[in-house]
Formats: C-alpha cells, structure tokens, sequence
C-alpha cells in the first residue's frame, strides 16, 4: 500500500476525492432549507439515517465484514466519533459562540492544514508544495475575506470560545484524516463500501446516547414543530440526502482516497470543498460570484492542479493506476 502511495498516481483516488468534496460542500448548504427546524435536529435525524443506511450495506455485504474483529468494530467507532459526530458538536459550538461566518473561515484551514500534516515524514519535498500551498490559503482567504469583514462583532469572551472550538474542528478532522488511513493502511483489503458503513453505525449510536442529553439542552426544535407531514421537506428529506449522500457517499469516497492516495495530495484535492460550497451558495442566492470569490475560487483550483502536477513531477512518468 504505501509503495503504491509513493510510486503512482490513482485516477481513482483523484477522483473519489474530488467526489468526497463535491458531497460535503452540501454541508454548508444544508442549514438553508431547514426552516425553524434547528441544526441539531437535521443532525440526530442524518446521523441516525446514517447509521440505518450503513446496517443495510453490512446487510448487502455479508461475507465481506463476517470476518472482522472487535478491534476494527472499535477504530471505526472512534473514527466515526472524530471525523462525525464530535467534529459535528464542535462546529456547532463554533457557529453559536463564533457565528455562522466566522467558524466555516477558520474551517477552510482543514485542508491546508492536513496536508502539512500528512506530509510530515516527507512524502515529497516542501519546495514542490509551497505554490500548491499559497495558492489555496490565498484561494480561501479571498472566497471568506468578505464575509469575515462582514463580521458583526461579539464581546472577546465569546468569540474566543467560538474560535477555539473552531480549531478543536480542524484539529478532529486532521485526526481523522490521518488516524483513517492509517489504520486503512493496516487493513489493505478493507473493503470501502464495509469500512464506511461501520463508521457510520458507530456514528449513529453515538448520536443516539447524545439525544436525551441535547433534550435536556433544549437544542431541539422538532419536538414543538412536530414530526408529521411538516418535517417531510424541511427535515426528513434534507437529512436523508445528507445521510445518502454526504455521510455515506462523502465517506466511502474519501475512504477510496485515502486507501490510493498520499494523504498530502488528497487533502489539497480536498480544498475543492469550498469551491463547490461557494457555487452552490451562489445558486442558492441566485447571484454571480464577487471579483474577490471568483478570484478565490480559481486559485484554490490552479493550487489542486499544480498539487496534482507537483506529486507526477515527484514520481516521474505516473503510473496510472485504479
């Protein structure tokens, strides 16, 4: 697996992880269609989907997780707490005490700051990544610079508990990213499809024992508003696309990725999250985008290529491989 990482380049890889952004960036979008439902309530009822739509995948894939231990029941329980469910509760604390602006800025940093992360041990020299690199920093900058100088402020107190809870998100899906392949690394066979429905059930009984404990936060809107006929399309539909296809299809992409891909390279390609987060904001707007986001958005793009350009120049001829 890691001599694959080094010596060629995956279609695939690039690919899937392209698709894990294109599919979380509905993350950003998602709170705009919920109406008076709140955030935690599109949450319980996703993460619970989640985990339904993961019981049949084991279901459908029998034979290809009859065989695993408890100790891979118990890493995915872990992956699916950091990389879910508690980096789920931190950008909630980050959005309450930071506001909704501030805290999807600060989260803008993750891909930046993985791939330094994952290209610790040297998977390709620093100076091939130091244009990649500016090039997406200053991408993010100017596709968030408006809205943060937008920003109505907040006493210090408040916004610093929304800032630190905003790095204590970036900090859980860098742990993610690396503890998940990592131990995909220790597991070559894993199957993607079983890998990411056990994530997924993990994450769902985890948001179960949070219920009665968010009840008595009173973070729930559902219980006034009710959960007939008038949550269909504000909150069962919305959490189950999320479900479908951010959770499930978002998790089995990156877990594609990081099984074909240096983890450096798959988390610059994860910048592209953004990209398609602002897109679809501004189709939800019905606007075109600003000279600065439009700027933003091509350098965050030029910055994937030059990434992708920069680890075929480390390998030479890539290998193309699935």
């Amino acid at each position: 697996m890691k001599d694959s990482h080094s010596n060629r380049l995956s279609i695939t890889g690039i690919s899937a992880a392209v698709l894990a952004s294109l599919t979380w960036s509905m993350n950003f979008v998602a709170p705009l269609v919920i109406g008076e439902y709140s955030i935690f309530d599109l949450a319980a009822c996703r993460f619970i989907i989640s985990g339904l739509i993961g019981a049949l995948i084991l279901m459908a894939n029998f034979k290809a997780w009859r065989h695993l231990t408890l100790n891979d029941w118990l890493v995915t329980a872990g992956l699916g707490f950091i990389g879910y469910v508690g980096y789920f509760i931190a950008v909630i604390i980050a959005a309450t005490y930071a506001g909704p602006v501030v805290a999807p800025a600060f989260l803008g940093l993750v891909p930046v700051v993985l791939a330094i992360s994952g290209n610790v041990q040297g998977t390709i020299s620093w100076r091939s990544l130091q244009v990649p690199f500016a090039l997406a920093v200053l991408g993010l900058l100017l596709v968030n610079g408006q809205s943060i100088a937008q920003f109505e402020g907040q006493s210090t107190t408040t916004l610093a508990l929304g800032i630190g809870a905003s790095l204590s998100a970036v900090a859980l899906w860098v742990w993610f990213g690396l503890a998940n392949q990592k131990a995909l690394i220790k597991r070559p066979g894993m199957n993607a499809w079983v890998w990411t429905a056990m994530m997924m059930i993990g994450g769902s009984v985890q948001t179960l024992l949070f219920i009665p404990v968010g009840t008595a936060m009173d973070v729930f809107n559902a219980p006034m508003l009710g959960f007939g006929q008038s949550a269909i399309s504000h909150l069962y539909l919305p959490a189950f696309v999320l479900a479908a296809v951010a959770s499930i299809g978002g998790a089995w992409a990156w877990t594609i990725a990081s099984q074909r891909l240096p983890m450096t390279l798959a988390s610059q390609l994860l910048s592209l999250e953004m990209v398609f987060a602002t897109c679809m904001g501004l189709l939800f707007y019905y606007r075109w985008p600003t000279a600065p986001e439009a700027l933003g958005i091509t350098l965050i793009v030029v910055g994937v290529v030059k990434a992708i350009g920069a680890f075929r120049g480390n390998t030479g001829k890539a290998v193309v491989a699935l």
